[in-house]
């Protein structure tokens, strides 16, 4: 959904206080929420509906722990690639999301064109998808891989209450 640019959907300070509180605890019911933020809770379902019809709330995700479910290997594929068209890059941009074990791909300027966030149950099955999924494609010239030993949420864009 893409958001309209027109001046009645400016965002207040109510819609970023709902829109910080659903970004660290997207679970939150309603009543929960409409407490936190001294409101009505049909004000605030109202307000939540709204940011959804605006694009301003995109999705709802959990987020899950890969180790747990026998992923413990997370790394970071930097993908170059030789030649570049439109029909490629997009073709290559969907087939990069399909791949078991991608958790997230960014389409970047720089050197490299794709960044994958991906996750593995050994170094094996790592170079597997690297080879298997990645490089086989004609358009990728190289790849980089980094493992990451942790990771931890920035503060984000909005305000910390």
């Amino acid at each position: 959904m893409v958001r309209s640019q027109q001046p009645d959907d400016e965002i207040d300070d109510l819609d970023r206080a709902i829109l910080a509180e659903l970004s660290t605890r997207a679970d939150v019911t309603n009543k929960a929420l409409a407490h936190r933020l001294h409101l009505a809770e049909s004000t605030c379902a109202h307000r939540v509906r709204t940011l959804r019809q605006r694009g301003l709330i995109v999705d709802t995700r959990a987020r899950v722990d890969t180790a747990a479910l026998g992923f413990p290997l997370r790394a970071i594929v930097n993908v170059r690639l030789g030649s570049h068209t439109k029909t490629g890059v997009t073709e290559l941009f969907q087939a990069l999301t399909d791949i078991p074990g991608v958790i997230e791909v960014f389409h970047v300027a720089g050197e490299d064109d794709f960044v994958l966030h991906v996750a593995a149950a050994d170094a094996h099955a790592l170079r597997d998808l690297v080879l298997e999924h990645i490089t086989v494609h004609p358009s990728v010239r190289s790849t980089e891989t980094h493992l990451v030993f942790d990771r931890r949420d920035g503060v984000g864009v909005l305000p910390q209450r």
